[in-house]
């Protein structure tokens, strides 16, 4: 099968010709039909997040069809509809039973630690699949896995409330549903901060008040469009200091700024000015848990959370496309997200 694998840090992937996996006792094969070509995809190319052992098959946002099972495998067949949670854990231990599986001692993740989904074929444990319903397409499934995904568990951290304000720094593919989720959580007014006009124009669509940092600073935009008071929830999707300080700098009294984009510098803060006279916090936030996708898929199945436009482009299973999309995210292009459609 082909595959476009992750073979030197700081090198562009390379398409190799594996043989199909063979599912284990418990295991399923999936034949992929989208795979989203998300930002830690650059981080993990560049060496920022570090990925493998090399060479590694990228791509964690994956959803398929069930191609053959192993043959203690119960939960599915071939012919489902699956997309897949992309934390492989034991579902023993007591972070997997207490829901925060992302600190399972022998977890990996598919596409960073173990092969992903740019590729035509990918095996996974069986609970691992997420059932994913005709009216919901592949595409869309597979970003559920990860952009929406890590935008809901983040705004869960922040313990967003129905009433309070929130501030979206950054509207790719994750801000894109944060917006959505925020107002669904019953935020009374989103406000939607980035630097490129064309990812404000979906954000507006959806809700959103546009900040454009390009042309404003946008902490002084929010504190101007709250009447001084800031906002209650920050969620910082980008992995800059400037963003980070940007969305700890817009909070109100009691105020949660949420970190979720990854960055190798460091964060500096007024401690004081900035979170201690206001008693704000700093919460970070990494992956999300299994019970949080499976509502995903229903928030799209029943219409309240709208996919639509956040898939701007697809790509074949070809290196050449895949590397240029990591390039354009490299640089913060326009593009809000990317799916590879084998």
């Amino acid at each position: 099968m082909k595959a476009v694998r992750l073979v030197a840090i700081g090198q562009p992937l390379e398409e190799q010709a594996l043989p199909r996996p063979t599912p284990g006792e418990k295991d399923v094969l999936v034949r992929v039909r989208a795979a989203g070509i998300c930002h830690s995809d650059v981080h993990y190319r560049a060496g920022t997040s570090p990925a493998g052992p090399l060479p590694v098959t990228l791509g964690h946002e994956v959803a398929g069809v069930v191609e053959a099972v192993g043959p203690r495998a119960t939960r599915v067949r071939p012919g489902d509809r699956v997309a897949l949670h992309y934390l492989v854990t034991c579902g023993e231990c007591s972070h997997c039973r207490g829901g925060s599986e992302q600190f399972c001692p022998t977890g990996a993740m598919i596409g960073k630690h173990r092969d992903g989904g740019y590729a035509e074929y990918i095996a996974v444990p069986e609970r691992n699949c997420v059932p994913l319903p005709a009216e919901v397409s592949f595409e869309q499934g597979a970003i559920l896995m990860c952009s929406s995904a890590t935008a809901f568990h983040a705004l869960r951290k922040a313990r967003l409330a129905a009433g309070e304000t929130a501030a979206i720094f950054g509207i790719g593919g994750l801000g894109i549903s944060a917006v959505q989720l925020a107002r669904l959580a019953g935020a009374r007014e989103v406000y939607a901060v980035d630097i490129v006009a064309e990812k404000l124009r979906p954000a507006a669509h959806y809700g959103a008040i546009p900040v454009n940092a390009a042309q404003a600073d946008p902490v002084a935009e929010i504190r101007q469009l709250t009447a001084g008071r800031g906002v209650d929830v920050a969620l910082e999707l980008i992995g800059l200091p400037q963003t980070m300080g940007q969305a700890i700098q817009s909070l109100a009294a009691l105020g949660r700024a949420v970190l979720v984009g990854i960055s190798a510098q460091p964060l500096v803060i007024d401690t004081y000015r900035d979170v201690l006279g206001r008693e704000a916090e700093i919460i970070g936030s990494n992956d999300h848990s299994l019970p949080e996708l499976e509502l995903l898929v229903q928030f799209v199945r029943q219409g309240r959370l709208d996919l639509g436009q956040a898939i701007t482009h697809t790509v074949g299973l070809e290196a050449g496309p895949i590397n240029r999309v990591l390039d354009a995210l490299e640089r913060f292009g326009e593009d809000v997200r990317t799916v590879i459609v084998p």
